[in-house]
């Protein structure tokens, strides 16, 4: 199923390129190139259109999306999806804390991306995944992923997430860890502060402790990986539950960690998206 995208020609548009106009609805070149490749890719009022070609007011650009079928695909795999939101350019959803998100030599044919195949084959839809932003094994929470490459081009990096996160310490009022990251070992995925890594700042606020650990509100000003679990093992108090950063908790199976909130403005409707997420019943029962 391709992608069709239509826009009215405006105005200040009049007696300007296509390619200007593309460039304006954030088509990047890459994709814009293929485009150009695409029969039917750039279409003015039902007619091929070279992106060199001047429009005019009350034109209607169509646009169809191609599927690009050396995408890799994840083999579809049925398995529960607990589905937020969803249209032709998008769907959220909330991920449990122990699915993984891609396929790797420890993960095949159990992973979310396997989920997400089946359900967009089931939709009639391309099966191809896109993760914008994704979330460790062991974190829950809300997930956004694109249905086509325009939308992940344009919600790239602009995701706006916050965090519930359970430190195994007592936190009051609010701060900022402003920490470098580094990855000392290039085979292994743990992380470490050290200044010789890459500008990571973390903001935090308390919302309650139960006399050991505390539960807090966390909001991430750069994207490091494993930036929230790295910066509060960096202070003496690692996430509960964490086997990576702290040590194991009967109370939970993994690190204490969920997605709770996501912001965006939609790549296609130009609309502000905002999801919320419950914490779910292993975090709370730590905390409450």
């Amino acid at each position: 199923m391709t992608r069709k995208l239509q826009y009215a020609i405006p105005n200040e548009y009049s007696s300007r390129r296509v390619l200007d106009f593309l460039k304006h609805l954030g088509f990047s070149h890459r994709l814009i190139t293929k485009l150009k490749q695409t029969p039917d890719g750039i279409l003015l009022n039902g007619e091929h259109i070279r992106t060199i070609d001047p429009m005019s007011e009350g034109d209607v650009l169509e646009i169809n999306l191609p599927t690009d079928k050396k995408e890799s695909i994840s083999i579809p795999v049925e398995m529960p999806l607990d589905i937020i939101y969803e249209d032709d350019d998008i769907l959220v959803l909330n991920k449990p804390a122990m699915l993984a998100v891609h396929e790797s030599h420890n993960h095949l044919g159990d992973t979310l991306s396997n989920a997400v195949a089946f359900h967009l084959k089931k939709e009639g839809k391309p099966s191809v995944f896109r993760a914008v932003g994704r979330l460790d094994k062991g974190t829950s929470g809300l997930m956004v992923c694109a249905l086509n490459r325009y939308a992940a081009s344009r919600l790239s990096g602009k995701i706006k997430k916050q965090y519930l996160a359970i430190a195994t310490g007592i936190y009051e009022g609010e701060g900022t860890i402003d920490a470098p990251i580094y990855r000392p070992n290039p085979i292994l995925t743990v992380r470490t502060v050290d200044e010789r890594g890459e500008k990571a700042i973390t903001h935090w606020t308390a919302l309650k402790n139960d006399g050991e650990n505390t539960l807090l509100r966390v909001k991430l000003e750069t994207g490091r990986t494993h930036q929230i679990r790295v910066h509060f093992a960096s202070l003496g108090t690692p996430l509960v539950g964490d086997t990576m950063y702290g040590t194991p908790d009967g109370r939970i199976s993994h690190q204490a960690l969920h997605c709770c909130e996501c912001q965006f403005i939609h790549p296609v409707k130009n609309e502000e998206m905002h999801f919320f997420c419950d914490m779910p019943d292993d975090m709370k029962k730590i905390i409450e």
